[in-house]
């Protein structure tokens, strides 16, 4: 029937008004008390009472008070109430399913007050010495009553659902956007990745495939170490990226390996290696080493190595400066080049994928990251990357 109802709810309706003009007509022939044959006027009301239960969906509260004024004429001529308080029970269940619950008990018990006002004024013959209390008019007064509750429940408990599934409805739409701004940030993290790796390296492979190309007829021997730094670099660049895309991996996939990330304590390396590449870097560090956690560890070591990867492309003279200092709440790196030109921005010729991707870093964790000429011909980047707790460890 609920099915029925929500697809095709004017045949309900037909149904249920057929089965109260049956009743209105049975109760008028088989009534103990008041029971007469049929006339043409007790069609007229069945017709009446069929037509109103049809209509109840589309004007509940004009079908309401049509009801009640049938009723109270029904009972003024002194017919059963049983033959019209259906009716009424059945509209004021609609206006109730249909309106606040202030209107509702406000529309409905008005309706039983008039139609019980009715009842006790214009009693049945048989009934004609009956007291308000009797049982037949305090039993009709509450059937409308009781019709009034039922549709206010239905009402509550249908807007409830609608509310569990509106909020429903939003949290799949939250968990949606969650997962993909998450995604979003993974392709972020993984591209600044793969930049770092493959960025730094290739340079170096570029560097030093120059100088073998430039030195080997003239010097074999240099241009033979030159091509063993390619060497170096290539397998150190593929070793990296390896690192960067295991993450790729999922779950069940075969012997998952992962190596180290690289941090501050690589950087006697990473300086052994730009060296290589012919960018000679003057080192200071403020403050004893410690460690970090992982996230500003790997962050703080990516700022570096980006930072002389640009001054070793876009700078002039071969020389860099780096200061690594260690704070209580993180620690500050400022890596400062010459420039080819003055006020040249250092990566402004290149595509930026570098500058933007340690900003995102630095500020992934809460830091801040500024690349600017500090004077007329050097270069440099300022770094602060806090120590936050281990987000991995959490």
């Amino acid at each position: 029937m609920a099915r029925l109802a929500a697809r095709y709810p004017w045949v309900v309706d037909l149904l249920v008004g057929l089965a109260v003009a049956k009743f209105y007509l049975a109760a008028v022939r088989l009534d103990s008390e008041l029971g007469r044959p049929w006339t043409g006027w007790d069609f007229v009301a069945a017709g009446g009472a069929l037509t109103l239960i049809t209509l109840r969906r589309r004007w509940p509260r004009t079908v309401l008070g049509l009801s009640v004024a049938a009723a109270v004429l029904s009972m003024a001529a002194h017919e059963s109430w049983a033959a019209s308080i259906p009716g009424v029970a059945i509209a004021a269940y609609t206006v109730a399913t249909r309106s606040t619950g202030r209107a509702a008990w406000q529309l409905g018990g008005s309706a039983a007050l008039l139609s019980y006002g009715a009842s006790v004024l214009w009693p049945g013959t048989a009934w004609a010495d009956t007291p308000w209390w009797a049982r037949g008019n305090i039993g009709l007064l509450f059937a409308v009553l009781m019709a009034v509750a039922i549709g206010d429940a239905i009402r509550t408990q249908r807007a409830y659902v609608a509310a569990v599934e509106e909020r429903a409805r939003r949290a799949e739409e939250s968990r949606e956007q969650d997962a993909h701004r998450r995604v979003i940030e993974e392709r972020l993290r993984i591209a600044r990745e793969l930049h770092d790796v493959v960025a730094h390296r290739l340079a170096l492979i570029s560097v030093q495939a120059g100088v073998a190309t430039h030195l080997m007829h003239s010097r074999p021997e240099q241009a033979t170490a030159a091509l063993n730094h390619v060497r170096q670099a290539a397998n150190t660049a593929v070793t990296e990226l390896g690192t960067v895309v295991s993450v790729l991996r999922q779950d069940g996939d075969p012997d998952p390996t992962t190596l180290p990330a690289p941090g501050l304590a690589d950087l006697p390396g990473l300086l052994d290696t730009v060296a290589t590449s012919g960018l000679r870097v003057r080192f200071r560090q403020n403050g004893p080493a410690r460690a970090l956690p992982a996230a500003a560890d790997l962050a703080a070591y990516r700022i570096i190595q980006e930072s002389l990867t640009n001054a070793h492309k876009h700078g002039a003279g071969g020389t860099a400066d780096l200061n690594v200092a260690y704070r209580d709440d993180g620690v500050t790196i400022e890596v400062s080049n010459p420039v080819r030109v003055p006020g040249q921005v250092g990566a402004a010729v290149g595509t930026r994928h570098g500058l933007i991707g340690m900003q995102e870093r630095a500020a992934a964790l809460g830091g801040a990251l500024r690349a600017r000429p500090i004077s007329a011909n050097v270069f440099a980047v300022q770094a602060f990357v806090p120590a936050m707790p281990d987000r991995a460890a959490e």
